[in-house]
């Protein structure tokens, strides 16, 4: 995502800018506190993009932001069709916010399809932006419309605002020398100079980054930004369009320091480059593409500058096979992948656990199984993570809770992965990868320090006196193996995938060394130190709403909700998914029910049921999207009343 940073004089100069907007115009112009736009249209549309440069412009100046794209999984799926539309949903508002949000106030629909796929979503009252032009009597059979939408009365409910984009469009570019259809991929521009006039949004961020995508072709930019300036002018001039809106920075909702909009993929790329230099390492990436990780392949491939290799191998297999090579070689080592490719990546894992090196594999969960959705969000690859692997080969599993906490959570998967000598899952998901929200960049002293020391002598004397070097020979605190670079000077030693001997790591067949070196690995991840769960209780709830990952954002709005209308509900979310908090077995036996919602079939709670013999009662959704907000305090609150 294009950075965009916003310090809290520069978010009260934005305010100032809209008051004198304000006084300019000479229509009304209402003040919101939050206001919910999905932009919807063909794949090729260009809506992730409009929905990408409002997102930017609404973090300049200041708001607080939740983003949830969706998109079909084809490059270009058949246009006008249900299957092919692609949405960008955008929550903004001048308060600390936690979620998309749940129902659009405003839907810019491209076409018939757009329409039908998003108006179920809309409340009763929400304002409806249409392109007339795309309501072809063969475009609304293709989806299933009898009649027009736009003349049946169907839509009286809503605020219908019918606006020929693409005419208008060309029109406005009638003076570059431009096809009719060329002339007609800029009607996403005109759309968004529209919806930037209608919410007061700064125009300026987005006319340089026009001239800069299309730098080569200054046609092209030009273009652009008069089809942006014509929908802007559109806005400000047109009858149909007579109210304006504004939503106040989210001033105290933040605090003090620099902000940048960032995605979870984005995010988590900043924190992996974070780590490396924490730790004084180079960072290296075997990675193979697929939806939805690509994007930290992309990202990590501009940042040579900082010591990070990528590898972009010809599968999954050769991807983590070189990351495991990297990480022997002395890199702070990553491989990312979705559910599938971990399928086929656990027989590597499962080496990179008896090597007892440092690895991070990086999952971007997604709808399955096989090939499944995917560019749906899931959160189903957590027993794969725990347990995905043949013989016992236990991992930590570590799991951001938002799009900016993915950096922290990639920092801390690498400290876990450098301190103890194992691999790590780190589990994000596509709605944490694909959507955003303001991140503070932090200061450098409060990143933690994550400085290695190699071997760099022998470290044991065998009965006759010699000194050797042992590879298997342990950290007391840790358990945590030495790490030797391979050409160092007498500490040279052998890898594979058959069993160790203790301290040695000659191979061993030896039922009893096996047994030990086998527990000693569970040891060593039971051991890690993590903190303990924190528990927002502030009145004494006997209801608890356990999660993980991505849901936290729909649990806390939830949670809120509920408060609001005097429930009692306690909450706790786990970042730590291997080895559990050592204090959670105790925060569980405090309540009378938990409940444990999740994007799978209730992985977590069969977990906590298993090891707490604590009755955790699921609530799951595996449709492919986040939960909302709403839907969860329903059912939280029959929790309550149950």
């Amino acid at each position: 995502m294009t950075s965009q940073v916003s310090s809290p004089a520069e978010q009260a100069d934005g305010a100032v800018v809209g008051e004198q907007r304000r006084a300019a115009g000479t229509k009304d112009v209402r003040r919101l506190d939050r206001v919910i736009i999905r932009f919807a249209g063909d794949s090729g549309d260009g809506m992730q993009l409009t929905g990408d440069r409002f997102t930017s412009e609404t973090a300049s100046f200041g708001n607080d932001l939740s983003t949830l794209p969706n998109f079909p999984a084809e490059i270009r799926a058949p246009a006008g069709t249900l299957p092919g539309v692609s949405s960008f949903q955008l929550h903004f508002a001048d308060h600390d916010i936690l979620t998309p949000g749940d129902a659009p106030n405003v839907l810019v629909a491209m076409n018939p399809a757009a329409l039908k796929a998003n108006v179920g979503d809309l409340p009763r009252g929400a304002e409806i932006i249409v392109n007339t032009d795309e309501f072809t009597k063969r475009a609304m059979q293709k989806v299933g419309y009898d009649a027009s939408p736009l003349e049946d009365g169907s839509l009286d409910g809503y605020h219908l605002h019918p606006v020929p984009l693409t005419t208008l469009t060309v029109e406005a570019l009638k003076e570059f020398d431009l096809s009719r259809k060329e002339a007609e991929r800029s009607k996403n521009m005109f759309a968004l100079g529209l919806l930037s006039w209608m919410y007061h949004r700064p125009t300026e961020g987005t006319e340089k980054f026009l001239r800069t995508k299309f730098a080569r072709k200054p046609d092209i930019a030009a273009a652009n930004i008069t089809a942006f300036r014509a929908g802007w002018n559109f806005g400000e001039t047109t009858e149909d369009f007579a109210v304006s809106y504004e939503v106040a920075p989210a001033s105290k909702a933040f605090p003090v320091g620099t902000y940048r909009n960032i995605s979870g993929n984005l995010a988590l790329s900043y924190g992996l480059v974070a780590a490396s230099r924490q730790a004084d390492l180079p960072l290296f990436l075997g990675s193979y593409p697929i939806t939805p990780a690509s994007d930290i392949l992309h990202e990590l491939s501009k940042h040579k500058n900082f010591g990070v290799r990528t590898f972009q191998a010809e599968d999954e297999i050769a991807g983590i096979g070189a990351a495991l090579g990297a990480a022997f070689g002395g890199s702070l080592a990553v491989t990312t992948t979705s559910g599938p490719g971990v399928a086929l990546k656990s027989e590597t894992i499962g080496l990179a656990v008896s090597l007892e090196l440092p690895l991070l594999v990086v999952d971007i969960q997604r709808g399955g199984p096989s090939t499944g959705l995917p560019t749906k969000t899931e959160q189903a690859d957590l027993l794969q993570a725990m347990y995905g692997r043949n013989g016992e080969a236990p991992v930590p599993v570590v799991a951001p809770c938002t799009p900016a906490d993915c950096f922290d959570a990639a920092l801390e998967a690498a400290r876990i992965a450098l301190t103890y000598r194992t691999p790590v899952f780190l589990l994000s998901d596509g709605y944490l990868a694909n959507g955003s929200e303001p991140w503070r960049i932090p200061d450098l002293d409060e990143l933690p320090h994550l400085s290695v020391q190699f071997a760099k002598d022998p470290n044991h004397t065998t009965a006759d006196g010699t000194e050797v070097f042992w590879p298997y020979k342990r950290d007391p605190k840790t358990l945590a193996r030495p790490w030797a670079i391979p050409g160092t000077p007498g500490l040279e030693h052998r890898v594979g995938g058959i069993e160790k001997q203790d301290g040695t790591g000659n191979i061993s067949y030896d039922p009893a060394n096996h047994d030990f070196m086998v527990r000693t690995r569970q040891a060593k991840i039971d051991g890690i130190e993590v903190p303990d769960v924190e528990v927002d209780d502030p009145n004494g709830a006997r209801t608890l709403v356990l999660g993980w990952g991505s849901t936290y954002g729909p649990i806390t709005a939830a949670v809120r909700r509920l408060r609001a209308a005097g429930e009692s509900i306690a909450q706790a979310h786990l970042r730590h998914l291997n080895p559990f908090p050592k204090n959670l077995g105790a925060v569980l036996k405090r309540y009378d029910k938990v409940v444990i919602p999740e994007m799978n079939l209730g992985q977590l709670a069969t977990l906590v049921r298993a090891k707490y013999l604590v009755d955790a009662h699921s609530y799951n959704q595996v449709n492919g999207m986040p939960f909302k907000a709403e839907q969860l305090a329903t059912a939280l609150k029959e929790a309550i009343d149950g």
